[in-house]
């Protein structure tokens, strides 16, 4: 009698780009009553993902669940192993400490081929393959069947999962939307985009898209609308302006005619005449609206305008100022470049260097040859390579001045943006502002460079906690930190709420898959490891850290340690920093001045008397002054 052969495993297939639906060999699943579809639902777009048991639990219960519900959570679970079968491999539902997982492969489920077409399609545009890259985005957008889960919805668990899985969709409608207008095909794009936009008027990526499509489709009014329409929504839904990039671009429609997309995505080239010497801008920014608001009024206007981003080591003053640059292209055709005012050891670099690099950047005539540097984010010169027959007298006094008459000189019929990264001082910046033309500076400093007149200085302060909890889910997922949003606002509290210890945290954290966010939080709080768990390859935030400590001088060294044994992450009062200083109040008063200037030390409470404030230490230049103290306080009392 011959053996029975084992059955074939049934060929599934899941939907959730729309109704939730299944089908086995091409026949459709019945997929059971509501309560064991909200279980499927949520395992499915969370696919090969383990799922908490209390995010099951709220999809099925949303408001009481019965004393009954882990025990008929389980019977869902066992229903579902029975209609998912197993087949030859391994069980596709499995339970382990984190959750529930079930495994699906991609041409199983439409979200897991949404997800690869869309990589697929990003890919090729960043690498130039424009036609490709919109035919993949479509590809990816044609497998929607309508709002995803939309039987569903009515658990709020549920429907936080579908607006999750639409905001992506949107996301990729953008891409392809402004792929399609490089290509030259606004029309398709203006037409495609009008149900949508309307769908979702706050979404200003969208709004940005149909704008241009409509002005490159000759529709000028309407596009002009569109921004008018947008910004009245904004002002009465949520007391907000358009942001300092839309609103450049509406500038620009009124001033101009018909002209080339401004797509949203980095710049694929750069020259020395008229083009982009910045680094790349950072893909997943976040947050400062108010700070952009201020940089695109006051710089966009040019006419020697100067500003000011100051603030501690770590607040992302860099990243804002490239940001803005990027944001402020179409103001300075003859180019923007960003030359950093510090040497990689965190010393001054001279400032015939500086002169030098620039006038090889900008293409100024008559500038000298230098040695070719290889690309690092910003053009730098290289020291001159092979021996030397020995030294040479560097450039007189004269001969500076000479240089720096010539570049403010340059700039007198130039629109370009110059940005001077990390000023240690006012002197070279000084000397290196237009006298009068049509350019502009951005600085940037741990200082607010005082000694300068007439700039426009802003204040970089940490983010929100909403911002740092949205740019710490950029890195590492928001499936992750929405998992366990309570241990991902410690981690973002322990790093001070500042970008840079935000980011490295993140990326670790991202190479770090196993190690749960409560985990990495507690060492995070813990004192005594905080610095040494913020390092993520050979970026480490202590690193700079350090370059603030060696700003200060040796009082204030010795001040911001002596402070540092003040209690941790509290306010402190002008009496308290005098004793902890051991000096008369009207002294510790201007101790504490010259640090806040710094970024050392803060004030969140404004403006009140000196003796009615509040001062604090952000926590890791807190800790950081900790480590320096017993070194600092052997050091002579200051005099």
């Amino acid at each position: 009698m011959p053996l029975a052969q084992p059955a074939t495993p049934a060929r599934l297939r899941f939907a959730v780009l729309g109704p939730l639906t299944g089908e086995a060999d091409g026949r459709p699943l019945a997929l059971g009553p509501l309560k064991q579809r909200l279980v499927l639902a949520v395992l499915l777009s969370r696919a090969n993902t383990a799922v908490p048991v209390d995010l099951l639990t709220d999809a099925v219960w949303p408001e009481e669940p019965p004393r009954t519900a882990r025990k008929n959570l389980q019977v869902y679970i066992c229903t579902l192993r029975t209609l998912l079968g197993r087949g030859d491999g391994p069980d596709r539902l499995v339970h382990s400490a984190a959750g529930y997982l079930l495994r699906v492969a991609e041409p199983e489920l439409d979200l897991l081929r949404f997800r690869a077409l869309a990589r697929a399609g990003r890919a090729a545009a960043d690498g130039g393959a424009l036609a490709p890259a919109a035919r993949l985005l479509r590809q990816a957008l044609d497998l929607w069947q309508g709002p995803p889960l939309a039987d569903l919805r009515r658990s709020p668990a549920v429907e936080a999962e579908a607006d999750r899985l639409e905001a992506r969709c949107l996301g990729v409608h953008e891409d392809w939307a402004e792929t399609e207008l490089e290509l030259g095909n606004p029309g398709a794009v203006a037409e495609d985009l009008a149900e949508l936009a309307e769908r979702h008027p706050l979404r200003e990526r969208l709004q940005a898209a149909r704008m241009n499509a409509l002005h490159l489709s000759g529709r000028q009014a309407e596009a002009l609308a569109v921004y008018d329409t947008h910004r009245q929504l904004l002002a009465r839904e949520l007391g907000l302006e358009p942001s300092p990039a839309l609103t450049a671009r509406y500038r620009e429609l009124l001033a101009r005619g018909r002209s080339l997309p401004t797509a949203a995505r980095p710049e694929r080239g750069a020259g020395p005449n008229g083009a982009a010497l910045l680094p790349a801008d950072t893909a997943d920014f976040t947050g400062r609206t108010d700070e952009l608001r201020h940089l695109v009024d006051e710089l966009g206007e040019g006419g020697g305008r100067v500003a000011v981003l100051s603030g501690p080591a770590g607040c992302g003053k860099t990243a804002l100022a490239v940001h803005a640059g990027h944001l402020l292209a179409d103001r300075f055709p003859d180019g923007r470049v960003l030359v950093r005012l510090r040497a990689e050891d965190g010393t001054a670099r001279p400032l015939p260097e500086v002169l030098a690099e620039l006038a090889v950047l900008t293409g100024r005539p008559g500038a000298a040859p230098v040695a070719p540097v290889a690309p690092i984010g910003t053009v730098r010169l290289a020291p001159a390579q092979g021996p030397e027959p020995g030294p040479e007298p560097g450039p007189g006094p004269g001969d500076t001045a000479r240089a720096a008459a010539l570049w403010r000189a340059s700039l007198a019929g130039r629109r370009l943006l110059l940005i001077l990264d990390d000023a240690p001082g006012e002197a070279v910046v000084r000397e290196l502002l237009p006298g009068c033309g049509p350019s502009a500076v951005l600085v940037t400093s741990r200082s607010q460079l005082a000694g300068l007149a007439s700039v426009r200085r802003v204040a970089v302060p940490p983010l929100a906690p909403t911002e740092a909890l949205d740019l710490l889910g950029r890195i590492v997922g928001t499936g992750r930190t929405g998992a366990d949003r309570a241990a991902a606002a410690r981690i973002v509290a322990a790093c001070g709420l500042l970008p840079l210890a935000v980011r490295v945290a993140g990326t670790r954290l991202a190479v770090l898959r196993h190690l749960p966010l409560a985990e990495y939080a507690a060492r995070l709080e813990d004192p005594a490891g905080a610095l040494d768990e913020l390092v993520a390859g050979d970026v480490t935030v202590r690193a700079r850290l350090d370059s603030g400590w060696r700003d200060l001088t040796d009082r204030g060294r010795l001040a911001l340690a002596r402070l540092a044994a003040l209690p941790l992450a509290l306010l402190f009062t002008l009496p308290e920093a005098a004793a902890a200083l051991g000096r008369p109040e009207r002294l510790a008063l201007r101790t504490l001045e010259a640090l806040t200037d710094t970024g050392a030390v803060t004030s969140p409470t404004g403006e009140v008397t000196a003796h009615a404030a509040l001062y604090a230490l952000p926590r890791l230049t807190h800790l950081h002054a900790r480590e320096r103290a017993v070194e600092a306080v052997r050091a002579p009392a200051p005099t």
